[in-house]
C-alpha cells in the first residue's frame, strides 16, 4: 500500500469544508426563508384581526347609538303612560275626555313630567 499523500489529504478536508459550508448556507437560506414567510402571515392575520375588531367595535357603537335611542322613546312613552294612568285615575272627580288628547304631541314634548300631568288634566 502506497503512503497517502497529506496534500491530498488536506484538499479533501478543504473540499469537504467548502461542501460542508455551501450546505449549510443553503440551510440558512431555507430557515431564513421559511421564517421570512412565517412572518408574512403572521402579519397578514394580525391585520386581518386588527380589522375584524374595528369592523366589531364600529357595529357595536351603531348598535349602541340604537339602543340610546330606543331608551329615550321608551322613558318618553312610560312618562306618557304615567300622566295617562294618574290623569284617568283622577278622572273619576273631573270626567276628563281622553279623546280630546293629542298623543303625538304628548309623545314629542319634553317637559317635565308635573307639567304634562298638568296638561292632561285640562
Amino acid at each position: 500500500m502506497a503512503p497517502k499523500n497529506k496534500e491530498n489529504s488536506s484538499g479533501n478536508k478543504k473540499k469537504r469544508q467548502q461542501v460542508s459550508e455551501e450546505d449549510d448556507d443553503e440551510d440558512y437560506r431555507r430557515r431564513r426563508d421559511r421564517n421570512n414567510q412565517a412572518v408574512k402571515r403572521s402579519r397578514v392575520k394580525s391585520k386581518l384581526r386588527t380589522q375584524q375588531t374595528l369592523e366589531r367595535v364600529n357595529q357595536l357603537k351603531t348598535e349602541n347609538e340604537l339602543l340610546e335611542e330606543k331608551i329615550k322613546m321608551l322613558t318618553k312613552e312610560l312618562g306618557f303612560l304615567k300622566d295617562l294612568f294618574l290623569a284617568h285615575a283622577g278622572s273619576s272627580q273631573h270626567s276628563v275626555n281622553f279623546q280630546d288628547v293629542d298623543l303625538n304631541a304628548l309623545l314629542a314634548d319634553d317637559t317635565k313630567p308635573e307639567d304634562r300631568a298638568k296638561q292632561t288634566a285640562k
